[in-house]
Protein backbone atom coordinates (compact mmCIF):
# COMPACT_ATOMS: atom_id res chain seq x y z
CA UNK A 1 0.00 0.00 0.00
CA UNK A 2 1.15 3.42 -0.70
CA UNK A 3 3.16 5.21 1.74
CA UNK A 4 1.70 8.14 3.44
CA UNK A 5 2.74 11.29 4.24
CA UNK A 6 0.91 10.73 8.17
CA UNK A 7 4.13 8.17 8.06
CA UNK A 8 6.97 10.66 7.70
CA UNK A 9 8.41 12.94 10.72
CA UNK A 10 10.22 15.42 10.11
CA UNK A 11 12.66 17.82 11.52
CA UNK A 12 12.81 21.35 11.65
CA UNK A 13 16.07 23.13 13.13
CA UNK A 14 15.47 26.80 13.18
CA UNK A 15 16.09 29.34 15.74
CA UNK A 16 13.33 32.36 14.10
CA UNK A 17 9.85 31.32 15.86
CA UNK A 18 7.95 32.79 13.36
CA UNK A 19 9.79 30.54 10.71
CA UNK A 20 9.53 27.35 12.38
CA UNK A 21 5.60 28.01 13.30
CA UNK A 22 5.05 28.48 9.50
CA UNK A 23 6.92 25.38 8.42
CA UNK A 24 5.25 23.29 10.96
CA UNK A 25 2.13 24.83 9.63
CA UNK A 26 2.37 23.61 6.46
CA UNK A 27 3.93 20.47 6.70
CA UNK A 28 1.29 19.83 8.56
CA UNK A 29 -1.34 20.73 6.85
CA UNK A 30 0.65 18.27 4.25
CA UNK A 31 -0.17 15.14 6.85
CA UNK A 32 3.39 15.11 8.10
CA UNK A 33 4.57 14.95 11.59
CA UNK A 34 6.78 17.92 12.77
CA UNK A 35 9.17 18.06 15.62
CA UNK A 36 10.74 21.33 15.68
CA UNK A 37 14.42 22.54 17.21
CA UNK A 38 15.55 25.78 17.96
CA UNK A 39 19.21 25.39 18.16
CA UNK A 40 22.01 23.05 16.73
CA UNK A 41 22.23 20.86 19.80
CA UNK A 42 18.83 20.81 20.66
CA UNK A 43 18.74 19.55 16.81
CA UNK A 44 21.20 16.81 17.12
CA UNK A 45 19.85 15.72 20.28
CA UNK A 46 16.30 15.01 18.19
CA UNK A 47 18.01 13.58 15.41
CA UNK A 48 19.70 10.73 17.07
CA UNK A 49 16.55 10.45 19.41
CA UNK A 50 13.34 10.34 17.27
CA UNK A 51 15.46 9.11 13.78
CA UNK A 52 13.02 11.69 11.51
CA UNK A 53 12.83 10.84 7.78
CA UNK A 54 13.95 14.34 6.73
CA UNK A 55 15.75 17.53 8.57
CA UNK A 56 15.35 20.85 7.48
CA UNK A 57 18.20 22.73 8.77
CA UNK A 58 19.08 26.38 9.05
CA UNK A 59 22.19 27.07 8.38
CA UNK A 60 22.54 30.11 10.74
CA UNK A 61 21.55 29.42 14.11
CA UNK A 62 22.81 31.18 17.46
CA UNK A 63 25.13 28.00 18.99
CA UNK A 64 26.63 26.16 15.96
CA UNK A 65 27.44 26.83 12.12
CA UNK A 66 24.99 24.62 10.56
CA UNK A 67 27.70 22.65 7.98
CA UNK A 68 28.88 21.22 11.12
CA UNK A 69 25.60 20.03 12.35
CA UNK A 70 25.56 18.43 8.48
CA UNK A 71 28.83 17.06 9.12
CA UNK A 72 27.76 15.46 12.87
CA UNK A 73 24.51 14.21 11.34
CA UNK A 74 26.58 12.43 8.50
CA UNK A 75 28.63 10.32 10.92
CA UNK A 76 25.44 8.66 12.34
CA UNK A 77 22.31 9.24 9.79
CA UNK A 78 22.13 9.11 5.86
CA UNK A 79 18.46 11.22 6.36
CA UNK A 80 17.84 13.43 3.75
CA UNK A 81 18.62 17.13 4.77
CA UNK A 82 17.54 20.62 3.14
CA UNK A 83 19.39 23.45 3.93
CA UNK A 84 16.80 26.82 4.84
CA UNK A 85 19.48 29.66 3.72
CA UNK A 86 18.82 33.06 3.66
CA UNK A 87 22.46 33.17 2.66
CA UNK A 88 22.89 33.63 -1.12
CA UNK A 89 26.71 33.22 -1.74
CA UNK A 90 26.79 30.21 -4.08
CA UNK A 91 30.34 29.06 -2.07
CA UNK A 92 28.42 28.48 1.33
CA UNK A 93 25.21 26.83 -0.68
CA UNK A 94 28.14 24.49 -2.04
CA UNK A 95 29.54 24.08 0.89
CA UNK A 96 26.56 23.20 2.77
CA UNK A 97 26.53 20.76 -0.16
CA UNK A 98 29.93 19.07 -0.03
CA UNK A 99 29.54 19.30 4.07
CA UNK A 100 26.58 16.19 3.06
CA UNK A 101 23.54 18.44 2.56
CA UNK A 102 20.84 16.79 -0.22
CA UNK A 103 19.29 20.12 -1.32
CA UNK A 104 18.95 24.03 -0.21
CA UNK A 105 15.85 26.39 -0.49
CA UNK A 106 16.95 29.69 -0.18
CA UNK A 107 14.55 32.27 2.11
CA UNK A 108 12.10 33.59 1.41
CA UNK A 109 10.87 30.88 0.02
CA UNK A 110 7.77 29.32 -1.62
CA UNK A 111 5.82 27.13 0.34
CA UNK A 112 5.13 25.04 -3.03
CA UNK A 113 8.73 24.98 -3.92
CA UNK A 114 9.08 23.84 -0.45
CA UNK A 115 7.01 21.31 -0.54
CA UNK A 116 8.36 19.89 -4.03
CA UNK A 117 11.83 19.46 -2.41
CA UNK A 118 10.55 17.80 0.34
CA UNK A 119 8.67 15.47 -1.20
CA UNK A 120 11.86 15.02 -4.05
CA UNK A 121 14.04 14.35 -0.92
CA UNK A 122 12.08 11.37 0.77
CA UNK A 123 11.66 9.62 -2.71
CA UNK A 124 15.03 9.74 -3.57
CA UNK A 125 15.85 8.43 -0.04
CA UNK A 126 12.80 5.92 -0.22
CA UNK A 127 14.25 4.90 -3.93
CA UNK A 128 17.99 4.59 -2.95
CA UNK A 129 16.94 1.59 -1.05
CA UNK A 130 16.18 -0.40 -4.35
CA UNK A 131 19.52 -0.26 -5.56
CA UNK A 132 22.59 -1.87 -4.55
CA UNK A 133 24.44 -0.71 -2.11
CA UNK A 134 27.81 -2.61 -3.16
CA UNK A 135 29.46 -2.01 -6.30
CA UNK A 136 32.87 -2.75 -7.62
CA UNK A 137 34.27 -0.22 -10.17
CA UNK A 138 37.34 -1.74 -11.68
CA UNK A 139 39.61 -1.75 -8.20
CA UNK A 140 37.37 0.44 -6.31
CA UNK A 141 35.00 -1.09 -3.75
CA UNK A 142 31.49 1.36 -3.56
CA UNK A 143 29.42 1.02 -0.48
CA UNK A 144 26.34 3.64 -1.27
CA UNK A 145 24.82 2.46 2.34
CA UNK A 146 27.55 3.76 4.40
CA UNK A 147 28.56 6.29 1.63
CA UNK A 148 32.41 4.68 2.08
CA UNK A 149 34.84 3.77 -0.71
CA UNK A 150 38.30 1.51 -0.79
CA UNK A 151 40.59 1.32 -3.25
CA UNK A 152 43.70 -0.67 -3.42
CA UNK A 153 45.57 1.92 -1.66
CA UNK A 154 43.22 2.10 1.18
CA UNK A 155 40.04 4.44 2.04
CA UNK A 156 39.24 6.80 -1.32
CA UNK A 157 37.00 10.29 -0.29
CA UNK A 158 33.96 10.74 -2.08
CA UNK A 159 32.03 14.21 -1.23
CA UNK A 160 27.87 13.42 -0.77
CA UNK A 161 27.58 15.38 -4.29
CA UNK A 162 30.09 12.49 -5.70
CA UNK A 163 28.18 9.97 -4.46
CA UNK A 164 24.94 11.55 -5.44
CA UNK A 165 26.40 11.73 -9.11
CA UNK A 166 27.62 8.50 -8.79
CA UNK A 167 24.18 7.01 -7.41
CA UNK A 168 22.32 8.68 -10.33
CA UNK A 169 24.81 6.63 -12.87
CA UNK A 170 24.24 2.99 -10.66
CA UNK A 171 20.51 3.31 -11.16
CA UNK A 172 20.81 3.52 -14.78
CA UNK A 173 22.60 0.24 -15.27
CA UNK A 174 24.64 1.39 -17.99
CA UNK A 175 22.07 3.07 -19.77
CA UNK A 176 23.56 7.04 -20.83
CA UNK A 177 21.61 9.63 -18.05
CA UNK A 178 21.44 13.08 -19.64
CA UNK A 179 23.30 15.70 -18.68
CA UNK A 180 19.82 17.54 -17.19
CA UNK A 181 18.23 14.07 -15.72
CA UNK A 182 21.70 13.90 -13.47
CA UNK A 183 21.82 17.92 -12.70
CA UNK A 184 18.26 17.85 -11.75
CA UNK A 185 18.62 14.73 -9.45
CA UNK A 186 21.57 16.11 -7.76
CA UNK A 187 21.61 19.39 -7.69
CA UNK A 188 17.66 20.09 -8.36
CA UNK A 189 15.56 21.26 -10.90
CA UNK A 190 15.98 24.80 -10.93
CA UNK A 191 19.57 24.25 -11.85
CA UNK A 192 18.92 22.52 -15.33
CA UNK A 193 21.33 23.46 -17.93
CA UNK A 194 23.94 24.62 -15.34
CA UNK A 195 26.38 21.74 -17.31
CA UNK A 196 29.74 23.01 -15.69
CA UNK A 197 28.98 21.86 -12.24
CA UNK A 198 28.52 18.71 -13.58
CA UNK A 199 31.27 18.61 -15.22
CA UNK A 200 33.79 19.78 -12.57
CA UNK A 201 31.92 16.95 -10.75
CA UNK A 202 32.69 14.01 -13.37
CA UNK A 203 36.31 15.37 -13.45
CA UNK A 204 36.85 14.70 -9.88
CA UNK A 205 35.18 11.31 -10.02
CA UNK A 206 37.24 10.38 -12.66
CA UNK A 207 40.74 11.36 -11.16
CA UNK A 208 39.29 8.95 -7.54
CA UNK A 209 37.53 6.00 -9.77
CA UNK A 210 39.63 5.59 -13.19
CA UNK A 211 43.30 3.94 -13.28
CA UNK A 212 43.51 6.82 -16.36
CA UNK A 213 41.48 10.00 -15.69
CA UNK A 214 42.26 10.75 -19.40
CA UNK A 215 41.28 7.76 -20.92
CA UNK A 216 38.04 7.28 -19.09
CA UNK A 217 37.03 2.87 -18.97
CA UNK A 218 34.17 3.35 -16.43
CA UNK A 219 32.52 6.60 -16.20
CA UNK A 220 32.23 7.91 -20.37
CA UNK A 221 30.88 10.61 -21.77
CA UNK A 222 28.47 10.36 -24.95
CA UNK A 223 29.37 13.18 -26.71
CA UNK A 224 26.43 16.34 -26.38
CA UNK A 225 23.81 13.55 -24.47
CA UNK A 226 25.59 12.59 -21.15
CA UNK A 227 27.29 9.93 -19.32
CA UNK A 228 27.26 6.74 -18.70
CA UNK A 229 28.98 4.21 -16.36
CA UNK A 230 30.30 1.34 -17.45
CA UNK A 231 30.87 -1.61 -14.31
CA UNK A 232 30.78 -5.02 -15.08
Amino acid sequence: ERVTEAMFLVLVVEDDRDISAVLRTLLEAEGYRVAVADCAERGLREARGHRPDLMLLDLGLPDRDGQSVIREVRVFSPLPIIVLSARTMEAERIAALDAGADDYVTKPFSSRELLARVRAALRRAARTGGQPSLLKIGQLDVDFAQRQAQGPGGPVHLTPLEFRVLECLVRAHGLIVTRDHIIGEVWGPDRVGDTRNLRVYVKLLRQKIEPEPDRPRFLLTEAGVGYRLEVD
